[in-house]
């Protein structure tokens, strides 16, 4: 149905109708005003009363805004730390218990009835220096696979170390109701089959920690997949082989991977193409409401079409101009650097015979020669939009570093003349405790063939899609050596 117009605004129609037959030009001044007037009130929600906030005066009970997301944030760290700290509680526990059960097994029978006891003499010697070594090394093995600070937090629960969690569970609750009921109850006086049970229970533990170095660490060794790695802001690509592996214990590989390879992302480089882009299409927002001044709207279409054509001109000289004045920069910067290192060289000859009091150490022969490079760096920098990645500490830092290990100009300015990798900048340059997995897979699953999903982040997002690695059949072909032999037939009209 049509909606009903307020009063003011019916009047005005109504006006604007007797008006229309005695003069057309305020009719149509009348009408752009009414297309006004009804799109404002088309913007308005049917809903209003209940999407509005209303302020009252403060009380105590009272909460702001800022302390709404203090509050959400404290309990999402609190989250956080809670499942950080319980797989390693929980692995501890399972660890002192499979740990102390050999030897609990061993103590009891010398504690409860030590006279009903039969000497078993050097045989149970040979054992216990056994069941020692065994428990020292499964010390070992244990701390270097599993007591490993945590690289990240998963959303979802492994489910290998669970399984194995369980499977060491249900290996020591069998052995502890088999003693319980062949030993305890029953008082067995044979000391060295006791001993020799607590020797199969240590054995046990050693084969299920060798099954999860099998599952842990040598699975995802073989390469299975090949993943493809696009940043969503520039398209920077990467592929990267993996083995079988979950949804997540990949996301998790991928994003080791990123900081290691991926150059570190620098949102000011794509800002000189979305203002281009938005200057071309700011020229084709034509409107025209009530279809008169059509030659207008020709007159401002063609321009604008022009320029669309002239697009790719614009684009080719504005890289020509970037271009020229980076290669213009970065000579000054080599120059200025060069200039610098050899007046620190040649400090470092004439100090042999300078006083002592002379002498400067590196980090104020680095503060005395940076004012002479400073300038040129500086602009190269704001030229390239790197500015932001390196600050006056960090040049000096490295400076220093350069001139303590004796490098060269070119070493020190390779620093700067090509973007690093993420993990050559401070942690303040890239969020690693932001990231975000989605996936319509489950995260607990394996990848498999066409498997796909987003890495997301702050400011971009990495898109990863999974491509099987190929079945590769290679063939042999035999070649017979007397097939290489060949006749040279001489003629006289040559000159061989």
């Amino acid at each position: 149905g049509v909606a009903k117009l307020p009063k003011s605004l019916q009047g005005h129609v109504d006006r604007s109708s007797r008006s229309s037959q005695k003069n057309p030009e305020q009719h149509l001044k009348d009408r752009r005003s009414f297309f006004v007037l009804s799109s404002l009130l088309s913007f308005q929600d049917d809903n209003w009363g209940e999407t509005t906030t209303a302020v009252t005066g403060t009380s105590e009970l009272s909460i702001s805004q800022e302390e709404v997301v203090g509050l959400g944030k404290e309990i999402q760290d609190r989250t956080q730390g809670f499942r950080r700290y319980l797989p390693l509680a929980v692995g501890s526990c399972v660890g002192l218990l499979v740990l102390a059960t050999p030897l609990v097994f061993l103590l009891l029978p010398v504690v409860m009835w030590p006279d009903r006891l039969q000497a078993c003499g050097a045989a149970c010697e040979g054992l216990f220096l056994s069941i020692s070594f065994k428990i020292l090394i499964l010390v070992v093995a244990v701390w270097a696979l599993f007591l490993r600070p945590s690289r990240a937090c998963l959303p979802r629960v492994c489910v290998y170390r669970a399984f194995l969690t369980t499977l060491t569970l249900l290996l020591t609750m069998s052995y502890w109701l088999f003693y319980g009921v062949r030993i305890l109850d029953a008082q067995d006086e044979d000391y060295h089959g006791i001993v020799q049970f607590a020797v199969s229970l240590v054995d046990s533990q050693l084969f299920v920690h060798y099954l999860a170095v099998v599952l842990l660490e040598l699975r995802h060794l073989r390469p299975c997949y090949s993943v493809c790695v696009i940043r969503s802001t520039d398209g920077e690509t990467r592929h990267y082989n993996i083995g079988q592996l979950s949804v997540q214990r990949a996301a998790l590989t991928i994003l080791e991977y990123y900081y290691r390879d991926f150059p570190l992302h620098n949102p000011a480089l794509l800002s000189a193409s979305k203002h281009r882009t938005a200057k071309h299409l700011a020229g084709l927002k034509v409107y025209n409401v009530d279809g008169y001044n059509g030659n207008q709207s020709r007159s401002m279409v063609s321009p604008a079409t022009k320029r669309k054509d002239n697009a790719h001109s614009e684009l080719y000289y504005e890289e020509a101009d970037y271009e020229r004045r980076v290669r213009k920069r970065r000579a000054r910067l080599v120059v200025a650097v060069e200039e610098a290192f050899t007046h620190v060289r040649r400090m470092k000859k004439e100090d042999e015979n300078a006083a002592p009091s002379d002498i400067m150490d590196v980090r104020e022969a680095a503060l005395a020669i940076f004012p002479s490079m400073a300038r040129a760096l500086q602009k190269y920098l704001r030229t390239t939009r790197r500015q932001h990645c390196h600050s006056m500490e960090s040049i000096q830092k490295h400076l220093a570093f350069c001139l303590v290990n004796n490098m060269s100009p070119k070493a020190f300015l390779e620093a700067y003349l090509a973007p690093g990798p993420t993990l050559q900048y401070g942690p303040e340059r890239w969020m690693a405790d932001q990231w975000t997995l989605i996936s319509e897979a489950s995260v607990t699953s394996g990848i498999k063939e066409g498997t796909e999903f987003l890495l997301k982040c702050l400011d971009f997002s990495l898109a990863v899609t999974v491509k099987g690695v190929p079945y590769i059949r290679l063939t042999e072909e035999y070649i017979d050596p007397k097939s290489h032999k060949f006749i040279l037939l001489l003629q006289s009209e040559t000159s061989v």
